[in-house]
């Protein structure tokens, strides 16, 4: 009994040891019969593949499709990347949206620098808008601003090269360039029969944003010229000056201003806001809205008034919708431009990003101002002469020619004090007359004709009468005045 007690435990582990050995070949002989059903599947099966592992993107299968298909059969070698990169150019160009783009690694390079430093180019802000080309706004003091290049104008072609069609980064790649350089630029505005031809020398753009001068009777007026990472320590230090200097009256310039970082526009205005009170409503597709207010621990003590025109957009807008409804402040010019979206940006690893419009903002009252733009308290134009055309240096303009550069220069030659008869377009006998009277009095050589230094001081000195008399700046300076005063 003890020996058979002894045997039963010995058999028992013997038992034990098969049924593992059974077990471990059977889940062996599982998997090999799952590979080999999954590699006839795959083999001859798409459908049977697909309805065990049904696909999270099925949606994007045509895109496969297309992508294996040029780049197996295509008849010559394609540039992958650049395939890639263009199936994600045409998704975005598919939202219609001019402020939605992809951006390879040199035009990501170039958007950044735009942002953050200074730029080697013409500088103006400009977008893409029903497949053309618009101008936003030329920078102050910026080579494009000099040439007259005005907000609204539409780049038909850069160096002979239709722009139509181009994303507002493609076409910004082939307007800027090396300082010094030439640019040829086409461009349609309207009221004019024909294209304005330019010629701009490229030059150092510096991203410096504020610019800060005391008018009259203890007025001053603060420029902002873009909102970039550094423009509201800019405004902070310009304010300090001009408390120093005795400031009673603030104009607050955003004319000629395209907007920039959120942060900035939100950060300035809440120097004007009392704490507390909102500066901009963030809606997002959900109808979510994050409100953002005045962190502002004291509002300026003086009277303000703010500028601002058709060139004036997006981060601009914020700061002047802003104070006008939290702060009361009056607003004096032309409306706006109109941009009311909110953009962000994502980077991919290789150095290219794409922008997207993720939000609209609303006023702090809940307005959306896109595409109507901001009507100012009081109206105020600036004379005709302001909106003169450019006239290039290097064209020659004398005797028997007829075209709308003449018609230009007739006028300046008459703003500037020099009669040339009737202002048709047609460069006649007095028109010589007074372009000889003209130089003259400039001390230029007296050839009769417009070109060079003729047209170059022909133009300054336009720029400097619009300058001297700046009605929505002496409109702002009268209000400003009157509260002063009170």
């Amino acid at each position: 009994m003890e020996e058979e007690n002894q045997k039963q435990p010995k058999e028992a582990g013997k038992f034990i040891k098969i049924k593992k050995f059974t077990f471990i070949m059977g889940i062996f002989l599982v998997i090999f019969l799952t590979a080999g059903i999954t590699t006839i599947a795959l083999t001859f099966g798409d459908e049977k593949v697909e309805s065990l592992a049904p696909d999270k993107h099925a949606e994007f299968e045509k895109l496969y499709s297309t992508y294996d298909t040029i780049k197996d059969n295509y008849y010559e070698e394609i540039d992958e990347e650049k395939l890639v990169d263009g199936a994600i150019n045409g998704m975005i160009k598919s939202l219609d949206d001019p402020y939605s783009a992809y951006m390879d690694k040199k035009e990501a390079s170039s958007f950044h620098e735009s942002i953050s430093s200074s730029f080697e180019g013409i500088g103006a802000e400009i977008q893409e808008q029903d497949g053309q080309i618009m101008v936003v706004s030329p920078i102050k003091g910026s080579p494009a601003e000099k040439a007259g290049v005005k907000p609204n104008d539409i780049i038909l072609s850069v160096d002979g090269k239709s722009v139509e069609g181009l994303s507002s980064s493609e076409a910004v790649l082939k307007i800027r360039g090396e300082k010094g350089t030439k640019v040829d630029l086409s461009i349609s505005r309207a009221g004019e029969s024909e294209p304005i031809k330019l010629t701009i020398k490229r030059d150092t753009i510096p991203i410096e944003t504020v610019y800060a001068e005391m008018l009259d009777d203890g007025v001053a007026k603060i420029q902002v010229t873009s909102f970039s990472e550094h423009t509201v320590q800019e405004l902070k230090t310009a304010l300090e000056e001009m408390s120093k200097k005795d400031m009673k009256g603030l104009v607050l310039d955003l004319r000629g201003n395209p907007g920039g970082l959120l942060d900035q526009a939100i950060e300035m205005a809440s120097l004007f806001i009392p704490n507390g009170e909102v500066v901009l409503q963030v809606e997002e597709r959900s109808g979510k809205k994050d409100v953002y207010k005045s962190e502002n621990d004291g509002e300026l003590k003086i009277p303000v008034v703010v500028l601002i025109d058709d060139g004036s957009a997006s981060a601009s807008e914020i700061v002047a919708a802003a104070v006008s409804e939290s702060a009361d402040i009056p607003l004096i010019g032309v409306k706006s431009f109109g941009k009311g979206t909110v953009q962000t940006a994502q980077d991919f690893e290789d150095g290219s990003n794409f922008k997207y419009t993720a939000a609209k903002w609303l006023t702090p009252e809940g307005n959306w101002i896109h595409k109507k733009g901001i009507k100012p308290d009081i109206t105020v134009k600036l004379p005709d002469y302001a909106s003169l055309p450019y006239i290039s240096p290097d064209k020659e303009l004398k005797a028997s020619d007829s075209s709308s550069e003449v018609k230009a220069a007739e006028e300046m030659l008459k703003e500037a004090g020099h009669d040339p008869g009737k202002i048709d377009g047609f460069f006649d006998e007095a028109t010589k007359n007074a372009v000889t009277a003209f130089q003259r009095e400039q001390k230029i050589k007296e050839t009769g004709t417009i070109k060079d230094d003729t047209t170059v001081k022909l133009m300054q000195v336009i720029r400097e009468k619009i300058l001297k008399n700046d009605t929505q700046v002496k409109k702002a300076v009268e209000v400003l005045k009157k509260e002063i005063n009170k």
